[in-house]
């Protein structure tokens, strides 16, 4: 049988386990350096403050980002450079203007 966090034989690759083990155990070395910066952090934060909320979320964060570098590998550091790439220069190249309906956008309703 297989685990949460074993690919199905077959099948599409499934999210890690909601276990930091698990879900590390799927990250390239390279990745798995940032998690664990961020494991750190975010257990001496539950530490301090008596909270594990911050950990829960870092935990269905790095799921995420597990399940979507099993599926399309690279994707996490494409992100990160997109990102800066979108801070350094003030604009997003590949941004489509957002097109409001006009039978909903604010400026034309009333108007027939």
């Amino acid at each position: 049988m297989s685990t949460p966090a074993e690919p199905l034989p077959g099948g599409p690759p499934t999210p890690p386990a909601a276990d930091p083990a698990a879900t590390r155990a799927r990250l390239s070395w390279r990745i798995a350096v940032e998690f664990d910066t961020e494991w750190d952090i975010a257990l001496e934060r539950a530490k301090q403050s008596k909270d594990l909320t911050g950990v829960h979320e870092f935990l269905r964060k790095w799921q995420y980002i597990a399940h979507t570098e099993t599926t399309d590998p690279g994707s996490y550091f494409r992100v990160l450079a997109k990102a800066e790439q979108i801070t350094r220069t003030g604009h997003n190249p590949d941004a489509v203007p957002n097109r409001a309906d006009a039978r909903t956008h604010p400026a034309t309703l009333g108007r027939s």
